[in-house]
């Protein structure tokens, strides 16, 4: 497989949207930062904020676009493009209804399973053939209570089952930039968060 060199973490910029579930790619691109002692700097030119980490073999540049989950496509297709990244050197990180909270999964290419952010980023660079990391936000049982569910703020055993999560996935996502997609996901499918009860 190709080397990431390009992590984008999707959420919502602002305030008010800080802590909801939504903003869980926007976690953990800032955790995987900090891991690396770096903080994410703002980058008109590529909408959004970025990080750049380097040391040995690695090059990668951390992104947070500020354009709004729907928009996200414009950031990433800014960077990508002024970098010359291609599709499947790009890991985007984001909030997965479809699993529950304290689980996360890799995955390369196919559909943008609804979510609006990765229709976008599709859409903005020609390819689906992007990785995926899904963390788990859990499913409010009924369409239309997504919207709200999304933009909610998680209650604190959800929220420490995730933070739990986006803390192992920081560590698969090391394997993944040296190469090992195998390793990464055996480590991270495996992994089950504990709740603090």
């Amino acid at each position: 497989m190709s080397t990431i060199r390009l992590i984008v973490g999707l959420g919502n910029p602002g305030p008010e949207y800080l802590q909801t579930r939504h903003n869980a790619g926007f976690w953990l691109v800032e955790e995987f930062a900090r891991r690396h002692g770096q903080t994410l700097q703002p980058e008109t030119k590529f909408f959004g904020h970025t990080a750049r980490l380097q040391k040995s073999s690695w090059d990668v540049r951390l992104l947070q676009p500020m354009t709004f989950m729907n928009k996200s496509g414009k950031a990433v297709a800014a960077l990508a493009n002024f970098f010359k990244i291609q599709a499947d050197e790009i890991l985007v990180a984001y909030d997965e209804l479809d699993l529950p909270p304290g689980v996360a999964k890799f995955k390369t290419g196919g559909g943008s399973g609804g979510h609006n952010g990765i229709k976008d980023i599709t859409a903005a660079i020609g390819s689906p053939d992007f990785h995926r990391l899904r963390i788990g936000i859990g499913h409010p049982g009924h369409k239309s209570k997504v919207t709200g569910y999304v933009l909610g703020k998680a209650p604190a055993s959800d929220q420490h089952l995730m933070d739990d999560t986006i803390t192992q996935a920081c560590s698969s996502i090391e394997l993944l930039i040296n190469g090992d997609m195998r390793a990464a996901q055996q480590q991270l499918h495996s992994f089950k968060a504990q709740s603090e009860n």
